[in-house]
């Protein structure tokens, strides 16, 4: 990975190339490593490593930006002398405001050595203790574990001079029964907090009990949501809390900040300090990241603000921009719900006739402004009676909206970082809801 000194000394040199009256240079680097198993063996193993730089020009507004993955002199001289050309060819931006100055930002620490220094055998030991679990129970186990170590720059000719750097690992395990299947997934920057054989026997014990499943008939249900499913869902929302989105018109908030849309039970803020959370303390331009009240007991209070959308909306800047020049302004990246202590077991022994959701997948959105999403239960879908679960069922298709879940919490559990296949990982807690509108029975 690129260090501090180095990418100062790649933006000493590109401004030695420039004669435009802003530069500005992203940098991205890091390394990747995949290891991938199915039918209880390894059927790859990937590394990679890479490099981009994006160095981005202002002539009297006009900007543009271009892109190289070398890091010689000639190379700097040419992605300077592409980006100069296609600013050149730009309309004026009249919202386009002056890079920013220094910032200040908080301190947070995503790096660790023990993902930094994981080894292909490190990873294939871990899947190795996941397939025992799965062969020890007559099951067919498949997955990913990836560890990943990168590194995020931005420095202008204002005097900004952001850095970053971070390690990721991900283990996600599919575990196949005769007619049934789990699954687990963990994501999180310290590879030593995640246990592959716990969740290998998460998995397989999901499938287990899920052997044999009953269909049930579709219709409303009291449904406990455990956090991927959450987290899966929700993803939806977080887009529309940006500013630029309501000038838009294309956020479900469109005439409705302010206004209680959930319930009483639900606060949301974005904060990128949060300590299971991840990513840079600085936005695509390099300015500081503030914590943001998304949602407080329901009702819909700040929006998220890059400083093109803040200055023609007349608010402040929080952090949340995307690399200039783009259409979407901004979003919430770093999203983090208050929950309460219900652990999934004792939501369970509270509930007396409902369905048990381990996940949900191949989500859709119906209606962007009634947030109704459709989409599937997969991995493990339960029957809960009299306060326990009761058997498996076959997966039911959804139609349900976002809002309106969000008001019928009964129940919220601890939040944890949760990951998913919908929507990037975030704190949330497992939900019980008083219904869920589940729309067809699948036969599987």
């Amino acid at each position: 990975m690129l260090p501090k000194e180095r990418c100062q000394e790649i933006f000493a040199e590109i401004l030695k190339h420039s004669d435009a009256d802003e530069t500005e240079l992203l940098v991205w680097d890091g390394t990747h490593q995949l290891t991938r198993f199915a039918n209880n063996t390894i059927t790859q193993n990937v590394a990679e490593e890479g490099c981009v730089l994006s160095v981005r020009t202002v002539y009297g507004g006009r900007t543009a930006r271009a892109t190289t993955n070398k890091s010689d002199a000639e190379s700097l001289r040419r992605v300077v002398a592409e980006s100069a050309s296609l600013a050149r060819q730009q309309q004026p931006d009249p919202e386009l405001l002056p890079m920013p100055g220094p910032q200040t930002y908080q301190p947070v620490e995503r790096y660790f050595e023990a993902t930094a220094a994981a080894t292909a055998q490190n990873r294939a030991d871990a899947v190795a203790q996941a397939v025992r679990v799965a062969e020890k129970n007559g099951q067919t186990a498949a997955g990913i574990y990836s560890t990943t170590t990168g590194i995020q720059a931005v420095l202008n000719s204002s005097g900004v001079a952001a850095y970053y750097k971070d390690t990721n690992a991900e283990f996600s395990i599919s575990v196949l029964d005769a007619d049934s299947s789990g699954w687990a997934k963990k994501n999180a920057p310290d590879a030593s907090v995640i246990n592959a054989e716990e969740l290998a026997e998460r998995a397989s014990r999901i499938a287990t009990l899920s052997r044999d499943p009953k269909e049930m008939a579709p219709g409303k249900y009291v449904t406990i949501l455990e956090s991927s499913a959450v987290l899966d869902m929700l993803g939806f929302l977080f887009p529309d809390f940006s500013g630029q989105a309501m000038r838009d018109q294309r956020s479900f908030l469109t005439g409705r900040m302010g206004q209680k849309l959930f319930g009483e039970n639900i606060t949301i803020r974005d904060d990128v300090c949060h300590a299971d959370q991840a990513g840079p303390p600085f936005d695509g331009e390099g300015v500081s990241r503030q914590a943001v009240n998304l949602v407080e007991k329901g009702v819909a209070k700040e929006l998220t603000y890059c400083r093109q959308t803040a200055q023609a909306m007349g608010a402040k800047p929080t952090g949340h921009g995307f690399p200039l020049p783009n259409d979407m302004g901004e979003a919430p990246l770093n999203i983090v719900f208050a929950g309460d202590k219900y652990s999934v077991d004792e939501m369970i022994a509270a509930t007396e006739r409902g369905i048990l959701v381990t996940r949900l997948w191949y989500i859709r959105e119906v209606d962007p402004y009634k947030k109704m999403l459709t989409g599937m239960t997969r991995d493990g879908t339960f029957y809960i009676e009299n306060g326990q679960v009761r058997h498996g069922i076959k997966n039911f298709r959804f139609n349900e909206s976002a809002i309106d879940l969000l008001n019928c919490v009964q129940m919220a559990g601890h939040p944890e970082r949760a990951a998913g296949e919908e929507s990037e990982p975030m704190i949330v807690p497992p939900l019980k809801v008083s219904e869920f509108n589940f729309t067809e029975v699948t036969k599987f």
